[in-house]
C-alpha cells in the first residue's frame, strides 16, 4: 500500500502527557484523570493473572480466521460472518459466491490497495464459499473470518469510560483488539509513524446496516486490514456505529491518547491509499449509499471532528492543500473530506458524502 509504514524496529512513544490533551472538555472536568488505556493482554483463564490497576477483566470471542489462495471452493472448519478477498490486476477482477449464494462483483467498499480489488463481504454464518477471477486476475486470497462464536479470551479493560477532549470512546481492549494481530513473524508489522495532522477523511465500512453486534464487526475489520490486507493493523484512527459509540481504531502507543503521540502528532493509519500520513480517517459502520447515518452516528461524528479540530487548530470549513510529509505529493481538499475526494471509491456512500456539507458546518460551530 502508497506510504504505508514499512516494517522497521518499534519506536515506543513518550510518557503520557496529558494538559490540554484528555479529560479538558465536555463532560470531563478540567483536571480530571483518565484510566490509562491498559492493552489487551489476552488470556484463556482470566484469573491465573493478577489484574492491573484500573481495569476490569472482561471476555470476547477469539477472531477465528481461515485463509485460502487461488480461485474454487474454500470450507471452512467454524461458520463465517465475514470473507475477506485480495487479488492483483483490474480493481472489478473477482467475484464471490457463498453457498447458496448468487455471484457478487466485487468492487467498490471502502478499502483500496495497489495494482488490484479488495472486498469484505458479510456471509452470515457462511461455512463454505467459492472464488472467481477474471483473466488477467492473480494472487487471488480470501480470508474467512468468525468473530462471535470462539473461544473466550479475557482482556483487561479500563474499569473508568475512557474519554478523548470529552468525546467518550471505546479503546481498543473495550472492544477485544487482539494485540497479537499487529505482529507479523515476531516484530511489529507497520510500526508507528506520526505526523502533523492536516486534514480528516470520512469513510463508512461498506458492512451491513443495522448491524446486532458492532463491535464484531470491528474486529472483523481489523482481521481484515491487519491479515488479509498485510496492513498490520486496523485502516482507521476511529470508529462509530449506529448506537453512536465511538472506537479507538489504529494503534498510536501505550500512553492512553487515541490517534496521536503525546506530542500532538498523528499516527499514521491505512484508509486513504497515497495520503494517509497527517490525514485522519473516522468511520461510521453501515452502508451510506442510499441511506443516511442515524442521528446517534452523525451526532457523534460531528463531536468528534469538533474537538480534534479544535485541539489542532483546524477549520472544518476550509479548504486546504493537503502535502504528503513522506513524498511531498500534494492534494486540494476540504479539511474534512470525504474518501472519494480522495481516490476512486464510491464511500463514503452518496448519501453520506451529501451530508458532509452540513457536518462541516455543525463542526464549525
Amino acid at each position: 500500500m502508497s506510504e504505508s509504514p514499512t516494517p522497521t524496529s518499534h519506536r515506543r512513544k513518550r510518557p503520557l502527557s496529558r494538559r490540554g490533551v484528555i479529560g479538558a472538555a465536555g463532560a470531563v472536568a478540567a483536571g480530571a484523570a483518565l484510566t490509562p488505556v491498559v492493552f489487551a493482554a489476552a488470556d484463556s483463564d482470566s484469573g491465573s493473572q493478577p489484574e492491573a490497576s484500573g481495569t476490569t477483566p472482561e471476555k470476547f470471542p477469539t477472531t477465528r480466521s481461515d485463509a485460502a489462495t487461488g480461485t474454487g471452493t474454500a470450507t471452512t472448519a467454524f461458520a463465517a460472518s465475514y470473507v475477506g478477498v485480495r487479488w492483483a490486476g483490474a480493481q472489478d477482477g473477482a467475484a464471490l459466491r457463498l453457498a447458496d449464494g448468487d455471484w457478487q462483483t466485487l468492487s467498490g467498499g471502502c478499502a483500496t490497495v495497489d495494482d488490484g480489488g479488495t472486498a469484505l463481504v458479510a456471509a452470515g454464518s457462511t461455512t463454505s464459499y467459492e472464488v472467481k477471477a477474471a483473466d488477467g486476475t492473480t494472487d487471488v486470497r480470501s480470508l474467512a473470518i468468525d468473530t462471535t462464536d470462539g473461544p473466550k479470551r479475557a482482556f483487561k479493560v479500563p474499569s473508568e469510560p475512557t474519554r478523548v477532549r470529552g468525546v467518550r470512546y471505546l479503546s481498543r481492549p473495550a472492544w477485544g483488539a487482539d494485540e497479537a494481530k499487529r505482529y507479523k513473524n515476531g516484530v511489529v508489522n507497520s510500526p508507528e509513524k506520526y505526523y502533523a495532522l492536516q486534514t480528516i477523511t470520512v469513510h463508512h465500512t461498506d458492512t451491513p446496516n443495522d448491524d446486532a453486534d458492532p463491535a464484531a464487526t470491528v474486529r472483523a475489520i481489523y482481521e481484515y486490514h491487519a491479515v488479509t490486507l498485510d496492513w498490520g493493523d486496523i485502516g482507521y484512527h476511529f470508529l462509530i456505529d449506529e448506537a453512536g459509540t465511538v472506537y479507538e481504531g489504529r494503534y498510536s502507543g501505550d500512553d492512553g491518547i487515541p490517534a496521536f503521540d503525546s506530542d500532538g502528532n498523528l499516527v499514521t493509519a491505512f484508509h486513504t491509499a497515497g495520503y494517509n500520513s497527517g490525514n485522519l480517517g473516522i468511520a461510521l459502520l453501515g452502508t451510506l449509499t442510499d441511506q443516511g447515518p442515524t442521528d446517534a452516528a452523525k451526532a457523534s461524528l460531528v463531536r468528534l471532528i469538533k474537538v480534534i479540530s479544535r485541539f489542532k487548530g483546524l477549520d472544518p470549513q476550509a479548504k486546504v492543500t493537503f502535502t504528503n510529509p513522506v513524498n511531498g505529493v500534494t492534494k486540494d481538499v476540504e479539511t474534512v473530506s470525504g474518501h472519494r475526494d480522495w481516490l476512486q471509491t464510491d464511500c463514503p456512500g452518496q448519501t453520506m458524502y451529501d451530508l458532509l456539507t452540513e457536518v462541516r458546518a455543525a463542526a464549525a460551530r
